[in-house]
């Protein structure tokens, strides 16, 4: 039997709306979500090589931070942290005083341990937020497991490394593929916020990315600084249309 590209175009059509309708697109809701910080221990640290280290670092605060800026839920939890794998910073650990810090025994995917699985369950919350050390095991596994349970799962790309960029990409189409929402620092934030005018909007979430997403922080300077000295050089009123 013959097929003509004609006659495979209404069935391929129908196959791209198969897949591209598998995982439909979801909102971040500030009031359904749980951060997650993911055995971004000082030890494993020292694995990270696909991100500048002092870059990487930043990010590891900046996704801690998110819990305290919209007052979210917020689960601490290391993996065999009496060996090479070491504690979370502490300055993590100052962040949440009083939030959950489970420190696993032996299990590699954070789902394993009991405790672990019960504190997201006592929030009732079904969106959750991760990054962790290192992406293909940590991150993937427990973001795979949670897809499992039927979580929805958005994996903060910049707060999660491994050793290399190579398996940094195939742990990410990995989660891709099981439906994990795999995204930036800002598209989480800005999904959480919703609405520059809500609380937290810009008053609260300005000077927080200022602090980590210093290339929006230097954007607001810079407008700010524009509008308290009130004028312009020669040649920028014309980049912009007059009121």
């Amino acid at each position: 039997m013959k097929f003509s590209l004609s006659s495979l175009i209404p069935f391929l059509g129908l196959l791209s709306s198969v897949f591209a309708d598998a995982v439909p697109w979801e909102r971040l809701d500030k009031n359904n979500s749980v951060l997650i910080i993911l055995d971004q221990q000082v030890g494993l640290y020292n694995l990270v090589r696909d991100f500048d280290a002092t870059l990487y670092k930043n990010n590891m605060m900046a996704h801690a931070a998110i819990g305290k800026l919209f007052d979210i839920p917020t689960i601490l939890t290391t993996s065999a942290e009496w060996g090479p794998n070491g504690p979370l910073p502490k300055e993590m650990l100052e962040m949440y005083p009083d939030a959950p810090l489970i420190m696993r025994g032996g299990e590699v995917n954070a789902w394993d341990n009991t405790e672990v699985r019960d504190a997201i369950r006592a929030t009732g919350k079904k969106q959750i937020i991760i990054g962790g050390i290192v992406t293909d095991v940590c991150t993937a596994f427990f973001a795979l497991s949670l897809r499992a349970e039927g979580y929805s799962v958005w994996a903060n790309v910049e707060a999660s490394g491994t050793t290399t960029e190579l398996i940094r990409d195939s742990a990410n189409d990995w989660m891709r593929s099981a439906g994990v929402q795999v995204v930036s620092l800002f598209a989480i934030v800005c999904d959480l916020m919703r609405d520059w005018r809500n609380t937290p909007g810009a008053l609260e979430v300005i000077p927080w990315l200022d602090t980590y997403y210093p290339v929006y922080g230097m954007l607001a300077r810079a407008h700010a600084a524009a509008i308290n000295n009130g004028t312009m050089l020669p040649g920028e009123g014309v980049l912009v249309e007059e009121a």
